[in-house]
């Protein structure tokens, strides 16, 4: 009868380790387009955490670079705001306040950021 109880208990034990262990960071990925819709490769992509720093373009909170189809991944964020500056040579998204909304806690976000 004890061996009936402990193969149970154990196995709600093991469940509940392997769900604590399947919680993801929060992350971003980000598409940068052009006014065409045809990715950029090459942008550089900037996330603020306010208003005011991403207009005076300063205290970036991380910055990368847009792979050959034009996404950027940024790992390990907190779910809240950011506001985004994407900018290749003379292209950039400037000036639209452009922000990207609440992002889920734990979850993998995606959102398209346009130049022109």
């Amino acid at each position: 009868m004890k061996k009936l109880l402990i193969l149970p208990l154990f196995l709600v034990l093991i469940t509940t380790i392997n769900t604590e262990a399947q919680i993801f960071n929060t992350s971003l990925t980000l598409t940068v387009r052009d006014e065409l819709g045809n990715t950029v490769e090459g942008a550089t992509v900037q996330l603020y955490n306010t208003e005011a720093d991403y207009l005076a373009e300063t205290n970036i909170f991380v910055e990368g670079v847009t792979d050959k189809k034009g996404v950027v991944k940024f790992k390990k964020l907190e779910g809240k705001s950011y506001y985004v500056l994407a900018r290749k040579d003379d292209i950039n998204n400037a000036g639209g306040g452009e922000q990207i909304g609440q992002l889920e806690e734990g979850k993998f976000n995606k959102a398209t950021v346009i130049i022109q």
